[in-house]
């Protein structure tokens, strides 16, 4: 059972953060407009231009999305504050032991609910709402590399099922003796892309080999490239002169027509030399869609890197999968932790991380990119 002394303070910290978010979630302004936009519904002849209407709930119900959480926040926390006043003034017994509890457990929601609001209130982007692409390169460590792929891609897995979203698979080519060389796949769901993007960038494990007989540590390297879904398609034009197209058969299990239909399609940007592969459906018409969407995320990151001349979100430029180039590292032997050399989170259950609780470092990195990207000290020799 919680203490008085216990949870005040924990209120009234939680009182000072929410009294904090007044001025980045702009809640002022976004009051402000909402009561001229309800103001403008409640006009007379409000409908008499249906598409103007549309936009007006469409701009309304957006910045209620923003001002309901926090609502909802400020109300959790006056209960848990006025039931924790109720708590004190009970005397000693079972009934004050049952109104703590319920304090104790009203502050853990508002805790919650904070938590989430500010994960909420990072995500700026222009496109953090969208579904994204996700690729998977193995980089140096052979074998080691391919099945290290094979583990990254359990552990996105897990990552998007935790959060409620739905994984495709769009193309991938095994190794040779075991995992993944490459993958490509979606990911759709509210803001899948925000948040993945969080894991851009070349990932590095450490650990006892199982496909060496001598036992001996392996150090191995995986890329994994993250764009988000376009949902305008005419934000990026792909001229049907630049693209190369070639089709093949797929390959690995997949019934009869798979293996004897050229329906998988390679598409080659020639401008910038950015190449996708979809082999999901049996129908080439399928398989050339998803890859055209591919393409056409890859070319507006591609162009927008190039504009910022900071191409560090696109793997031709930003080095070799390979040591000195990693953002986190994964180390299972003779340690355990796994460590995002960005931000200096760190944990020692690298299995849980691996069984996809990845909210931790995401949370950390949009933290970190917030206040600006500060280098962590020492980080590139971690």
């Amino acid at each position: 059972m919680p203490l008085p002394e216990e949870i005040e303070p924990r209120l009234a910290g939680l009182r000072g953060k929410i009294g904090g978010m007044k001025s980045y979630l702009d809640l002022d302004r976004h009051r402000a407009e909402l009561a001229r936009l309800e103001a403008a519904a409640a006009a007379p002849g409000f409908w008499d231009d249906p598409k103007k209407a549309q936009e007006t709930i469409a701009e309304t119900n957006a910045h209620k999305a923003v001002l309901r959480p926090y609502d909802d926040l400020v109300a959790r926390l006056s209960d848990a504050e006025t039931m924790l006043e109720l708590a004190r003034e009970e005397p000693e017994g079972a009934a004050r032991e049952s109104a703590l509890a319920e304090v104790g457990g009203l502050a853990d929601a508002a805790e919650a609910a904070f938590s989430e609001l500010r994960m909420r209130s990072l995500l700026t982007g222009p496109f953090d709402h969208c579904n994204a692409f996700l690729t998977l390169h193995a980089g140096a460590g052979g074998t080691e590399a391919c099945d290290w792929v094979s583990m990254l891609l359990r552990m996105y897995t897990r990552f998007c099922e935790r959060s409620g979203w739905a994984l495709e698979m769009m193309d991938e080519t095994p190794g040779d003796e075991a995992g993944l060389v490459t993958c490509t796949f979606a990911v759709r769901g509210p803001d899948a892309y925000g948040h993945l993007k969080a894991e851009r960038g070349v990932h590095r494990l450490v650990r006892i080999s199982p496909f060496d007989a001598n036992a001996r540590r392996h150090t191995s390297f995986a890329s994994l490239d993250v764009v988000a879904e376009l949902e305008d398609e005419a934000a990026v034009e792909l001229r049907p002169e630049d693209l190369e197209v070639d089709t093949y058969r797929s390959g690995g299990a997949g019934g009869q027509h798979v293996n004897k239909t050229d329906s998988a399609i390679r598409i080659r940007h020639v401008p910038t030399g950015i190449v996708v592969t979809c082999d999901a459906e049996r129908s080439q018409f399928a398989n050339r869609k998803k890859a055209m969407a591919i393409l056409r995320a890859k070319v507006y990151e591609y162009e927008e890197d190039k504009k910022r001349a900071a191409l560090e979100r696109f793997y031709g430029e930003k080095g070799s999968i390979s040591w000195g180039n990693q953002i986190r590292s994964y180390v299972l032997q003779p340690y355990t932790m796994a460590k995002d050399l960005r931000t200096g989170h760190e944990t020692g259950n690298v299995q849980a991380v691996l069984d996809g609780d990845l909210a931790p470092f995401v949370s950390a990195w949009l933290e970190w990119k917030s206040a600006g990207s500060p280098r962590i000290k020492g980080a590139a020799d971690a």
